[in-house]
């Protein structure tokens, strides 16, 4: 059985390791979390998928790491700072604020159902900072509300160190801020939070054709890679375009509360490398653009065939990493029924997302020669080198086995008496519940095969 409703994720990750409150000793601050041991490993691992995807699998794409605090003209001429605001309603009753746009009724306060209601402000959505000491509070920079802008900026200092031909693209992974009046849905809606984008660079007569391709690369990526089965995810078309945007679509995962945002694929055309260029007279930009009497560089790209010397257009994919976490644990998250009253919680994770990749456990934890195999077990194991691999000294090994099974460990290898005898130890499939006897020999030829499959 699935999870009923993200409590129970919620629950799991406190108990297990994964997240916890921010600050909660004081109370906590809404919108603020910490990832524990286990949320490490599991946020790292899909970074890892996603970047063997973008950039290890491909020719055509580049990394990127740009700074979190920039320059405040790059949020003036991307239009962040005048129109990068949500529309807020204010309860007059109650004092509730809540996004207009995310009302369950526009006529009614979603907390208490008064219908005296404030007209809708616009409430800024980036993070100001005063840098320096002569400032006087004065907000002269942001903490970045997404990766996209620093990448464009960066167009040309990656095209000029690493010669491309159109199409290529730039990818980030990295923190964005946002002003988040409502944060909600555990870390589904947050200030701090983590994206993976990319944006790909194409002829403005290819952009639709690329559009496509990418969508359906990125929904593949989250079936294949993820284990997200197919009817679990959607396309959903944007209803109301932004105002760069010729086109634009949502992968959507089927959350306890329905379907919602997970990744966005956006045809931008070319708003945004126009409007950061310099001399934008001397390029047909088909978007609007503001005027831009700042930059120093023309963000254009000089056809070698042709000698054509235009503005790019881009396809852009713009994954939330907490979300994704999020979607995967509760797809993973399974209440099974073993009979007889009893029950066990198990995340039936992609091996290569687990958090840990192995558990090595003495069957008692006072018998040296017991322990000393296992830590030569756990020693071999690591220098595998494809992630954590736990040594479990407790003793109990029933309860270790619950544990690995609550955070998705794929084989538990167990260390016994009989083991100092014939060199066989125990292996423990997650899933099944299953065990087999395999020689000490080849245990890292079957964890590998285990995690590659």
């Amino acid at each position: 059985m699935p999870a009923k409703t993200i409590n129970d994720i919620v629950a799991l990750c406190k108990r297990r390791g994964f997240i916890f409150t921010g600050s909660e000793i004081y109370g906590g601050l809404g919108g603020a979390y910490d990832y524990g041991p286990y949320g490490v490993e599991l946020m790292k691992n899909i970074r890892n998928a996603w970047w063997n995807a973008m950039v290890y699998s491909r020719d055509d794409i580049e990394g990127l790491d740009a700074a979190l605090i920039s320059n405040r003209l790059l949020w003036k001429y991307s239009g962040h700072e005048a129109g990068f605001s949500d529309p807020l309603v204010e309860c007059k009753k109650c004092g509730t604020r809540m996004r207009q746009d995310k009302m369950k009724d526009s006529k009614k306060c979603d907390a208490c159902g008064s219908a005296d209601l404030m007209e809708p402000r616009a409430y800024q959505l980036m993070m100001g900072l005063s840098i320096g000491a002569t400032t006087d509070g004065a907000t002269n920079a942001y903490l970045r509300p997404e990766t996209a802008t620093t990448t464009y900026t960066n167009f040309k200092n990656v095209l000029d160190s690493t010669p491309h031909k159109l199409p290529f693209g730039i990818v980030q992974i990295g923190k964005a801020f946002r002003n988040e009046i409502s944060p909600r849905g555990f870390v589904f809606r947050m200030r701090e939070f983590e994206q993976a984008e990319l944006q790909y660079f194409v002829k403005p007569e290819e952009d639709e054709k690329y559009f496509d391709e990418w969508k359906n690369t990125r929904m593949a990526w989250w079936i294949e890679q993820l284990g997200i089965p197919a009817d679990k995810l959607r396309f959903t078309p944007h209803e109301k375009l932004a105002h760069y945007a010729k086109a634009a679509i949502d992968i959507e995962y089927e959350f306890p509360d329905g379907f919602d945002e997970v990744e966005g694929i956006h045809n931008r055309q070319d708003f945004d490398l126009g409007s950061h260029t310099k001399s934008q007279k001397e390029f047909k930009i088909n978007a609007t653009v503001l005027e831009n009497t700042d930059s120093i560089t023309k963000l254009s790209f000089s056809d070698p065939q042709t000698g054509e010397n235009f503005i790019p257009y881009v396809i852009e994919t713009a994954m939330g990493v907490n979300r994704c976490m999020l979607a995967i644990m509760h797809n993973a998250y399974t209440d099974e029924d073993l009979g007889d009253e009893k029950s066990r919680i198990v995340l039936k994770l992609k091996p290569n997302l687990s958090p840990v990749k192995a558990a090595v456990i003495p069957l008692a934890r006072n018998v040296p020669e017991l322990l000393k195999t296992a830590d030569k077990i756990v020693g071999d194991l690591r220098k595998l080198g494809i992630g954590r691999i736990e040594l479990e000294n407790s003793g109990n090994i029933g309860k270790n086995y619950r544990r690995h099974d609550e955070i998705g460990t794929p084989v538990c290898i167990t260390v016994d008496h009989q083991s100092l005898e014939d060199k066989m130890v125990t292996l423990r499939h997650r899933d099944s519940m299953e065990q087999e006897r395999v020689a000490i020999k080849d245990i890292q030829k079957k964890l590998l095969e285990i995690i590659n499959k």
